[in-house]
Parts: structure tokens; C-alpha cells; sequence
């Protein structure tokens, strides 16, 4: 009888194999599939190098898509969901068998997150311009806090413990669900699921396995929902998946460590100046009959 682990990679392996077999075939003679160039192959593995290491993938990439103007502001959250899937399923095979984490509550966390992906991109991939761009610039504005926040030492250190008993898995479960939805945002998981494993007493270590393995699971299958319905960029999100392999093998492996603070205020002072640029864009929208 297999154990837990082994079923959970198997089914990761399902998710991602349904997930490039449905891309593939909804790409399928489209002119635009013809790849990405060297500047979209360049930010999948910039960012994909950073998020394997704990920074997060989806604030840094908002912010060179929206600084360059590579795609509408609207087909952003769809581009992030589908072309960082794959790096992110990569990651959680490494993370999952190598750091140690009680399996109830990693399992249960994870799917409490795919089903708020589920349905928060049913929601959001229908979204006009406008609302994507005030959630995006909202979303935007926390990312910049939890980087602040964690540079100034203010989040707690977290404990010892490597699972939740109840009542403590039920608010690890809901806590997930709630930010698996945000991720359809574009807002992010790894930042606030981290604050979310100190604040129930978990080890920070822990927090790589849950937080990766629930972006594996969720990220595709919301993904599938921004494919089926078209709001996402193509060529952007292939950039993302292709660039972003590589990355995620080096930091896992040849890197695994760097002196990360100095370039979290970077990216604070980035994703900042982004949020603000969201949230003017979407202002400027407020005419009558735009979207």
C-alpha cells in the first residue's frame, strides 16, 4: 500500500500531465504559439529563481509586466496562474520530499487552497479591465506590506511543531482556502501562507512544502479556468513556464541559499510603484462606457 507522500505525487503528476495536455491542445494552431523571446524567457527564470528560494514569483512579475506594458493589465492574473504552474510543480516535488511535515496537514491545507483557486478564477478570469486592475493595485499594496514586514522582523518566528491538531488545522484549512483564492488575484501565496504557519506555532521550514504544494495544485487548476476562458497572454505565460525550469533546478539545487533582504526592499519599492500605477490606471477608467 502506498503511503501519503507517494499518492500525493502521484496525483501532483496527474495535475500537471492534465494540465500541459489541455494547454497544449487549447494552443493548438495559434499564431501567437510560435514561443517566447528572449526578454519573456528572461523574466520566467529571474522570477522562478527568486520564488524557489522563498521571495514569491507573482508580485515581481506583475510589476515588469505592468512597468514594460507587455500585456493588458486585465489578462495579468490569467498569464501568472498558467505560465508559473509548471516551475511551481517542479518546486513542490523537490520541497515536499525533502522537508519534513506532518502529511494530514499538509494535504488538507492544499486542497482547502485549490478549491479557493477553483473558485476565485471562475470569478475573476470574467472580470473587465477596470476591477482587475483595483483588485491587481489592492493586491499589489499587500504584497509591498509583507515584504516591509518581513525585512523589519515583524512577523512572528513560529514554533517547533511540523502538523496542526484541531481547532488549529481548521483555521490553517480556512486561512489557505482564503489565500488560494487571492492567488487568482495575483496577490500571491508564499508571503502570507509563511505568516500564516508562524502564526499557528508550525516550523517556518514547513511552510516551503505547504505553501509550494498548494501553488502546484491550485495554480494549474485555476489555470485550466483562464485557458478555457482565453484571459490570459500566451506568449507571456510560455516565457514564464520555459525560463522558468531552469531557475527553479539551479536555486533548488546549486544555489540554495541567498542574503535575500536588500533585494526585498527592491522589490518592495518595485512592486509599490506598481500598486500605485494599477490603481491610477484602473482611476482612469471611471469614465462612462469604458470597461
Amino acid at each position: 500500500m502506498p503511503d501519503a507522500k507517494t499518492i500525493l505525487f502521484a496525483a501532483l503528476g496527474l495535475v500537471a500531465l492534465m494540465f500541459v495536455a489541455t494547454w497544449a491542445r487549447a494552443t493548438r494552431g495559434k499564431a501567437e504559439a510560435a514561443g517566447p523571446g528572449p526578454l519573456g524567457l528572461a523574466i520566467g527564470f529571474v522570477t522562478n529563481f527568486f520564488d524557489t528560494l522563498g521571495i514569491g514569483s507573482f508580485a515581481p512579475t506583475t510589476s515588469v509586466f505592468k512597468l514594460k506594458g507587455l500585456l493588458p493589465d486585465e489578462q495579468i492574473p490569467g498569464t501568472l496562474n498558467v505560465g508559473h504552474a509548471i516551475p511551481t510543480i517542479v518546486q513542490a516535488f523537490i520541497f515536499i520530499a525533502i522537508v519534513k511535515v506532518e502529511m494530514t496537514t499538509l494535504i488538507a491545507m492544499i486542497a482547502a487552497s485549490v478549491v479557493g483557486a477553483w473558485l476565485g478564477a471562475g470569478l475573476i478570469s470574467s472580470w473587465p479591465r477596470r476591477r482587475v486592475q483595483l483588485g491587481m493595485g489592492l493586491a499589489l499594496l499587500a504584497a509591498a506590506s509583507f515584504f516591509a514586514m518581513t525585512n523589519l522582523k515583524v512577523f512572528p518566528a513560529g514554533g517547533d511543531a511540523l502538523g496542526l491538531q484541531s481547532p488549529l488545522l481548521w483555521v490553517g484549512i480556512v486561512g489557505n482556502f482564503v489565500l488560494g483564492a487571492l492567488m487568482t488575484l495575483g496577490i500571491g501565496l508564499y508571503a502570507p501562507c509563511m505568516i500564516l504557519i508562524a502564526l499557528l506555532g508550525m516550523n517556518p521550514q514547513a511552510a516551503f512544502p505547504i505553501m509550494m504544494g498548494s501553488c502546484a495544485f491550485l495554480m494549474p487548476v485555476g489555470g485550466l479556468r483562464f485557458i478555457a476562458r482565453g484571459s490570459y497572454n500566451l506568449k507571456a505565460a510560455l516565457g514564464l513556464t520555459i525560463g522558468g525550469f531552469p531557475a527553479v533546478l539551479l536555486a533548488a539545487f546549486v544555489i540554495k541559499s541567498l542574503p535575500l533582504e536588500y533585494l526585498r526592499w527592491l522589490i518592495f519599492a518595485v512592486v509599490l510603484y506598481t500598486a500605485i500605477a494599477m490603481l491610477r490606471s484602473a482611476t482612469a477608467l471611471k469614465a462612462p462606457g469604458r470597461a
